[in-house]
């Protein structure tokens, strides 16, 4: 049995490594555009992973996701710009996600009351209420135009790409210097997700999702739990908004609208709910399909280009189609998302590949066994 854990250990560090090394490549290959989107997905992951805590695993409805992205992505540019506090930037990077959390955390009174829909329409409320901030805080966040991002500095290195930099030949613009400080982020945020829901808060918030009656009958304070996933789930946003403001150099109010939360819904819904890697591929699908039916809406049939008037659907809006069919047919059919049909397929791929031993023909076939004798019932 040691034998076998140990071999699986090996085996899944292997995994870990080789995929580690094959996120590292493309830098060195793939041209601007696709490292954005790759960047976009990593955003959009980070974020994801913390509403499937949230909605996933505590079973608490958000529609305000956009607002703890909001701020998360101008706190960093208010704290790291002109006019605000102009802080270095590798400490306004923080100081912002401890904003989203602390933004979390005043709402979290309402949270760890309400549930639900009624949860739902309360953080609804915010989306309004942030977008109205937004464009009226014009010291603050520039309004209507938004205000540009200042770029992340750690030590000697700044994430802008005016400076030269050549890695093995390569030149390293700012989409591939920020690729890196992207796969750093996802790295942090996948592992410490996968920690919390391996451990005892994690299984609490499991228990509160499946029942809340048999939870506090087992000891776990509601309220508490509820209130502190709110407050994660709003930290991974904001870390999320602030990795998006530095791909974007420049962030504005009617990105973090009601259907950027509409958005992050769909993510987790199609990824499947409460997994951390599910949240991902439905981050990556969800992000990365509008963008590439852009780039290619002129050999796509029915989809016009963008700025063409000829009645056709724009790639936009074809593939929020493509993506609402989706979920309608995840929620048919796969009603644990991607991460359910790919755990099914590799355990379907398992047992095809494990022998199965057949009898020898040359030994007589055991007799079968005798049924066992049925009690008689009882006649009144």
């Amino acid at each position: 049995m040691s034998d076998r854990l140990t071999s699986l250990l090996t085996r899944r560090r292997a995994t870990l490594l080789t995929v580690a090394v094959l996120l590292c490549l493309p830098p060195f290959y793939l041209d601007a555009f696709w490292l954005r989107i790759g960047l976009f997905s990593m955003a959009a992951a980070i974020g994801a992973v913390g509403l499937a805590l949230l909605s996933g695993t505590a079973g608490q409805l958000s529609l305000g996701h956009a607002f703890f992205l909001a701020v998360g992505a101008y706190g960093y540019a208010w704290l790291a710009g002109d006019p605000g506090p102009g802080l270095p930037s590798a400490l306004a990077a923080p100081l912002a996600v401890l904003m989203a959390g602390v933004a979390g955390g005043l709402f979290s009174p309402v949270a760890g009351r309400v549930k639900g829909i009624y949860l739902g329409i309360a953080t609804l409320a915010l989306v309004f209420l942030g977008h109205h901030v937004l464009l009226t805080a014009d010291s603050v966040t520039g309004g209507f135009n938004g205000r540009s991002v200042q770029p992340l500095a750690l030590g000697g290195l700044t994430f802008d790409g005016n400076d030269e930099l050549t890695v093995l030949g390569v030149p390293f613009g700012a989409e591939e210097r920020l690729w890196f400080l992207g796969l750093a982020l996802f790295a942090v945020t996948w592992f410490t997700a996968r920690g919390l829901l391996r451990s005892r808060p994690g299984r609490a918030l499991a228990a509160l999702r499946d029942s809340e009656t048999a939870a506090a009958v087992m000891g776990v304070d509601v309220a508490r739990h509820r209130s502190a996933a709110f407050v994660v789930s709003s930290m991974y946003a904001g870390l999320a908004g602030v990795l998006l403001a530095l791909v974007f150099r420049r962030v504005v109010p009617d990105y973090f609208s009601l259907v950027l939360s509409v958005d992050y819904l769909a993510m987790i819904v199609i990824g499947g709910l409460g997994s951390v890697a599910g949240a991902t591929a439905g981050a990556v699908f969800v992000t990365a399909l509008p963008l590439l039916m852009t780039r290619y809406a002129d050999q796509l049939p029915l989809v016009a280009a963008p700025g063409t008037t000829d009645g056709a659907v724009g790639p936009t809006e074809a593939a929020r189609y493509l993506y609402g069919a989706a979920i309608v047919l995840v929620l048919l059919y796969a009603p644990d998302g991607l991460h359910g049909l790919a755990r099914r397929a590799r355990d379907r791929l398992r047992r095809s590949r494990t022998p199965t031993s057949s009898p020898d023909p040359a030994l007589p076939t055991p007799p079968p066994p005798a049924a066992a004798a049925r009690p008689k019932e009882h006649t009144p």
